[in-house]
Parts: structure tokens; sequence; C-alpha cells
């Protein structure tokens, strides 16, 4: 046999002087610059991450759907105006590029002789062409997959021609998903002898203080082709400064496979508190010579669900404090930014969120690197649809072929990484109450534990009853319910898994800084601005408000925690508005289409930050016309007790209502109206008058633990700029947010500003969006001009140095205010 050839610099040795090691083992390259063209004629350059719908225009007409949303009750077809975001996502486009293979041989041996195009989402049914000719297909635009594009080429060093075709059909979302190339595309090329990305299946055996013991199997391809050479794997477990903590050699057994145990002293153990991770690398020798090298981020922990002790992470029980997501980021739709998602989880986590759901759909592999590294638990989502179609197009389309595929892609794809704790097979799947039904979960369920039997598996059940009485909800791992509070009870005394997870939850609706007078409890109310109440007191006709859930979470030990619907608005579905013009985003969100928290964020934050103290008054105090007139005042608080003063008099000292519990409530209500004073301090009949609102909170003991004031604002003066950290490291695509608030001569905001402003950048960075959380407003997301929404907006920057210094300059004609920035 042929001497193999060893490729590249020798740049170092191992512990066996005689392994020699290539520092280019692998050509894996992200690629980024592409052409984009609707019509194949027209081209114009583009960064992929891309949404070609993101500029608009928002017209109605796009995606115009005259439907009955049978998830929301509805029995008679009507006209949804915005259901899909109301960009034009819908029709047809192409995308090319160029690539060369770098040559990598000796005359001898190809070190170049696999590629393949590796995308982690192309929205939608992309059909990938190489040299004119068809080399790969997915039609699911939410998953990863990969593209063997080797029989194509030209020769390794002669360019190489790529297009990809997609299509997006009416009616085939109920929601905006975007369009394009929205997540990264990477070009791998490798020897014939290498290892298989996905194959790599690393999990936490056993754990304590003093040792952990992983687990770790890969797959090697053509590796034993050459018989007369050892062939083994090396593993190395590094620390996060790079020093090896273990390593184990295994040779390849006889399906080109190596399963290794390895055993790793004093474990940092990775959780939302800590998110500790290690570098795994793997590397695969033949004759001597590194021939291929993955290197994954991995991390240590188990997770583990019974009816004893709930939810267990190493060992230690707790309930999930999690929201939902829908993958588009606001005014950058759905093209996926690193620095958008960092910025989503630090929103979050200073709520007090542990916890993600990908509703409803695979996530991208950007997002769970970001969750690993910064500790956020996911259940990952795979369907919103099985064989009934929820909309005319959707993926029922193609879930009797490809979702056995998609699902093993998505759990191959994921299950390496450390904050995925369980799958979702399905959201309000309507086969719940069939056998088919049955037999489709227990099938699905049983793709993701042959190939990850360490993670459990759930989806959101809708039809409660339906699902108990078929079976179907006792099929799963974990029993999720979406909303249907009031059959919690029932669920748990039928089910033998002995908990139940509130999969989806609250669905509660709100508009950051919008109050609606008189104030109360309100299901399915809309009013003529299309705007919704901000004192978190509205719900939808299959809802609750958040004291449901907190109360079902709180008073019983078999709920092992929440989803909540949604951490942000996104673009599409604007329930209660479906039918209102112009509606184009959601109002679910406990921080707006923006990011800016609405009042309802400080809600949840008294509730699930457990270190720092929460005081938000509610609502703001500028109300000209309103002098006398009842202005009802809330407080959100991890305190017990509060005093509140307008103009230093006291409104009266009260205390939260801890004699109410869940099963007060009526047996088939979701309403928990009378008991929101356990969660909420609530100053129902306070009169306004101008001047300062403050609150002084104290604890059970009767310690003062904060304060909050709202002042009454005069006109606007200036806009005062917020940035928000920018990355400490620079790749080229780095985000600067900045939030703009206008605000009277003395610095007080002025809550009702909606002055139409103007923005100029320069210097070192260059406009990306902006945005100011109105779900009515039909503005551009990429133009540097937009009014605003509640005396706020975000505007979001693009740096184009590291850490360089730039300018910008908001004016509305008359003001002007300079912010510098680095």
């Amino acid at each position: 046999m042929k001497k193999l050839f060893k490729i590249g610099l020798l740049v170092f040795c191992l512990t066996v002087p005689d392994l020699l090691v290539s520092s280019q083992v692998r050509y894996d390259v992200s690629l980024e610059n592409w052409e984009f063209s609707h019509d194949s004629l027209h081209w114009e350059s583009v960064k992929v991450p891309h949404d070609w719908a993101i500029n608009g225009p928002f017209d109605k007409k796009w995606d115009l759907q005259k439907v009955a949303i049978v998830q929301n009750g509805e029995t008679l077809a009507t006209e949804k105006t915005g259901r899909s975001g109301a960009l034009p996502w819908i029709g047809e486009g192409w995308y090319r590029t160029s690539v060369v293979i770098p040559p990598a041989d000796d005359g001898v041996y190809d070190f170049r002789s696999h590629t393949e195009l590796w995308f982690d989402g192309a929205m939608s049914e992309p059909m990938v062409y190489v040299n004119g000719m068809r080399a790969g297909y997915w039609p699911y635009g939410y998953n990863a997959f990969r593209v063997d594009i080797s029989p194509y080429l030209n020769n390794n060093g002669e360019k190489n021609e790529v297009l990809v075709h997609l299509r997006n059909m009416e009616e085939s979302s109920r929601w905006y998903p975007g369009a394009g190339l929205y997540r990264p595309v990477r070009l791998v090329s490798s020897s014939d002898c290498r290892l298989d990305d996905w194959s790599v299946y690393f999990r936490t055996i056993s754990q304590n203080a003093n040792e952990a013991v992983v687990g770790i199997d890969i797959q090697a391809v053509n590796a034993l082709q050459f018989e007369d050479m050892p062939a083994f794997v090396r593993f190395m477990l590094l620390d996060d400064k790079g020093k090896e903590m273990a390593s184990q050699d295994v040779s390849l057994d006889k399906e080109d496979k190596a399963r290794a145990r390895i055993k790793i002293p004093s474990p940092r153990l990775w959780s939302p508190e800590t998110p500790s991770l290690y570098t795994l690398v793997c590397q695969l020798y033949c004759d001597n010579t590194l021939f291929d090298e993955l290197v994954k981020k991995v991390g240590v922990r188990i997770v583990k669900i019974d009816k004893e002790r709930g939810l267990q992470l190493n060992g230690e029980s707790r309930k999930l404090r999690g929201v939902c997501l829908h993958h588009d980021l606001g005014p950058l739709g759905a093209a996926v930014n690193k620095d958008a998602l960092i910025r989503q989880v630090k929103i979050l986590k200073d709520m007090g969120c542990d916890a993600i759901r990908t509703a409803h759909n695979m996530p991208s592999t950007m997002q769970m690197e970001v969750y690993d590294s910064l500790g956020m638990m996911v259940m990952a989502e795979s369907f919103d649809m099985w064989i009934y179609p929820k909309c005319k197009n959707g993926y029922a389309r193609f879930f009797k072929e490809w979702a056995d595929k998609d699902i093993a892609n998505l759990v191959l794809n994921h299950r390496n990484h450390p904050s995925l704790i369980m799958y979702s097979i399905g959201n309000e799947i309507p086969e719940q109450g069939s056998e088919e039904g049955v037999m489709y979960a227990r099938h699905l369920q049983d793709i993701c534990h042959r190939l990850d039997s360490t993670r459990m598996v759930t989806q959101g059940l809708d039809q409660v009853d339906n699902a108990l009485e078929s079976g179907f909800a006792q099929v799963m791992d974990v029993p999720g319910f979406n909303y249907r509070v009031h059959r919690y009870i029932k669920g748990h005394d039928e089910l033998p898994q002995g908990f139940l997870l509130g999969s989806e939850t609250a669905s509660t609706v709100s508009s950051r800084g919008v109050y609606k007078f008189p104030v109360a409890v309100n299901k399915d109310i809309t009013y003529s601005d299309g705007q919704v109440n901000g004192y978190d007191n509205q719900y939808c006709p299959w809802s609750n408000l958040p004291e449901t859930d907190f109360m079902m979470q709180d008073d019983y030990s078999w709920t092992i925690g929440q989803f909540v619907w949604t951490g942000f608005d996104y673009l599409g579905e604007p329930t209660p508005y479906d039918e209102y013009w112009p509606s184009r985003s959601s109002y679910f969100g406990i921080c707006d289409l923006a990011g800016i928290p609405k009042d309802r964020y400080y809600l949840y934050r008294s509730q699930w930050n457990k270190k720092n103290h929460t005081v938000h008054l509610l609502p703001h105090w500028t109300w000209p016309g309103r002098e006398g007139k009842v202005t009802p005042v809330y407080c959100y608080t991890d305190g017990v007790e509060g005093e509140l003063f307008i103009n230093g008099k006291s409104q009266g000292r009260i205390k939260k209502d801890f004699s109410k519990h869940a099963w007060d409530m009526e047996p088939d209500s979701v309403n928990a109206c009378p008991l929101l004073d356990r969660y909420r301090l609530r100053w129902n009949h306070v009169r306004y008058e101008p001047g300062e609102l403050r609150v002084v909170v104290y604890d059970s003991m009767g310690n003062e633990i904060g304060e909050d004031v709202r002042r009454t604002a005069g006109i606007v003066a200036g806009y005062r700029v917020d940035v928000s950290k920018e990355p400490s490291s620079y790749d080229g695509s780095d985000l600067v947010y900045l939030t703009i608030s206008a605000v009277d001569k003395k610095g007080v905001e002025v809550p009702d500003a909606d002055r139409d402003l103007s923005f100029f950048v320069s210097g070192n960075a260059e406009f990306k969006a902006v945005c100011n959380g109105d779900a009515t407003s039909l503005e551009s997301f990429t133009k540097p001009r937009m009014k605003l929404f509640k005396g706020k907006l975000v505007i979001t920057l693009k740096r184009t140095q590291p850490n360089g210094h730039y300018r910008l300059e908001v004016t509305d004609g008359r003001i002007k205010t300079t912010f510098r920035g680095e």
C-alpha cells in the first residue's frame, strides 16, 4: 500500500513522538459573500445570513389569508391581514456564489477528495446546484442539512459555481418565516478518510464532586481501507484555558467506530448559573498521521425528570422558568445574528429566565452555541403540524416522507449541546385524539431515543381531554400542556408520569407603554387604535394571566415549570388583531419587538430573579386631562408590602394576599382575577394629580428593599441615548444597540412622544435597523428614520472596525442629539 500523504505544516508533537500532526486537516469556511436575485436575471451582492423580505414594504396583500384559525376556537373563515408578518417573503429566490477548493495533494493522495456544503437552514425548499448539476434538496426550511458536492466539483484549485434556488408558497406559515439563506452556509472539505461530524455523541454518564465519567462515540469513514496501518481516534478534553484534563486513544472497530469512556477529575458542571464548557477534540490517525480533526464545545451535566423529585439538573430539583421564542430577531428579520441572540439572552437572564423553547421549529446552531455559553436550558422543537395541515401549504405536504429524516437531523445536529435538555416533536398537533396520532407520537419519540438516550421527549398538547382519552398524552416522556391550566389536576391524576410541564403558558397580551381605562381584567377585547392594555390584564380566549401559571407552579410540587408565550414579540400572529389593518406583529411578548421590556417583564422578574430585588411602578405619570380621575397604580416586586405616595402624600400601605391558592380557582376557570393580589401590589382607587409618584417596598421582616419613582413629564427637550454593552471582540458582524428615549428639560422621559426621528451615522459603524415596538407601524426597519412609539425606539448599528469610534446623530428636525461611541 502507498504511504499516506502527510499534509500541511507540522506544528507540534503529542505525547507519543511518532504521531505527526497537521494544522490543515480540514478546509472549513463560512460562505458569507453571495449574490441574490428574485428572477435569476438581476443580481445584487448580499451577506449571508440574509433575509430577502425584511426590507419590506409592509403590505396586507402579502400572504393575505382567509381562514378560520381553529387553534383560536374560530369556526368561520375571515380575512387575516398580518398573520405571517405582511412582508414580501412569498415567491422564489436564487443565491449564487463561487468556491475554490485549495489543492492539498502530493500526486498520490488527495486530502480534499470529499467536500460538503452544510446549510444550517434555508427558507425554503432549497434546491442546490453545483456547476449546473443538481446536488441536493431539503424541503424543510428550519432544518440543518448537508450536501455531498464531491461528484460535481472541478479539479481542486479551479472555480466552482454554487446556485441555491428557494421557493416560499403562500399560506405555508402561521407566522413570519423569513426568506432566503437566513442561516449560515459552510463549505467543508477533507480527505475520504475522515470523521463524520454528526456521528459525535458526547454525554455524561455519572458525576460527583470528585469525578465525572463521560461517554463519547464517533464514526470514521473509509479509515479501514488502509489495512496494513493502525487506525485510531484520539479523544482529548480541554478546560477553558486549553489545559488537557483527560485523553484516551481508542482503536476503530470493524464498523469504523470508536467508543470512549473518559474520567474527568473535579469536573466543572454546566448549569444556567455556571455554564462551564470543555473543548472536545477528536483526532483520526492512520499510519500515525493525523487525517481529520473535529473540535466541539461540550458540557458535563445530567438532567433527570421523575415523579418523586420533578426535574433535576445535576441532582438538584428545580422548575423551569422558561419562555417560548420564535426565530425572527425583530427588525433583523429571520437572518440569524450572534450579537442579537446574546442581547436576547442577557435580557431574559436578568428577568430570571433559565430556559427557552424554540417554537415551533429546529433552532439554529448559532442559537445553541449562545445558549451553551451563556447558560440557557433548551427545549428544541421540531414541527407545528404533522399530517393535518394547519395552513394550506405547510409542513403537512412533507411530513410522511420527510419527518423521520427531519427528526434525525435535529437530534444529530444538536445532541452534544449541554443546553439542550429535551426534544419536542410537535406543537398542538391536530391528531392528538386519534390512533394514528398515537402511532406517530410513539414513532418520532423512538427516533429521538435511538439517537440520543439521555434526553426526554415532549410536545405541546392543547386538546387535553382528547389526548388523555386516546393515550396520546400517556405516550410522551414529558406530558406538556399548552395552557389548559384548568385541566392540570385532571392530567396529573390520569397520567402515569406523575408530573406535568407547562409547555406553553399565559399568552397574556399587552402593548408597551399603552394604558386603557377603566382598568379591568378582559378576555379578547380590542380597541380602535390596534393596541392592548399595558396593565397586564388582558388575555385570549384560550389563555390566562401570568398569575394563574405562577400559582400552579408554586402550589403543586408535580409541576416542573413553564414556557411563557412569548419572551419577545415576533413578526406575524397579531392576536387579538388578526383581522385589523395595520397590525403585523404579535402582542404576546414580555419584551416588545425592539427588545424593550414591557411592564410584564418586571412581573416575571419579581418571581424569577432570586438574586436581585425588583421594584417597578406602572403606569407612567403623565396624564394631561385625567386630573382627579381614577388611575390605578400597580407595583411589581419581590417585596411583600409597599406604601405609595403622590407628591409626598401617602396613598396607603398594602400587603400581598397570600391566603389564596391555585385550588381556590373555579375548576373550569382560568380567570385568576381574584388572586392577582398574591403577586401584585395594587392601589386601585388612586386619583391622578401631576407631580411625583413614588413607592417604597418592604420584605416580610419589614425591611425596606427598594423604591421606584414616576414623574410627570414636560415637553420634549432632547433625546437620551443608552447604548448596550458592546462586544469584546470584532468578527465583522458586531452589532450595537442604542435605545433612544425622548426626555424633557429635567431628564424625565416623555412617555407619549411620537416624533418622527432621522438618524445619521458616521465613523466606524453603519446603520443596520430601527424598531419602535409598535405592532401597527408600517415604517421600514431598514431605513434610517422612524417615529417614536410611547417615547422610545431602538437603533441597531453594525460596527465596521474593531473598537472604532462612531458618531450617531438623532434629530426630529428641530432638536438634535449627538452620541459618540467606540
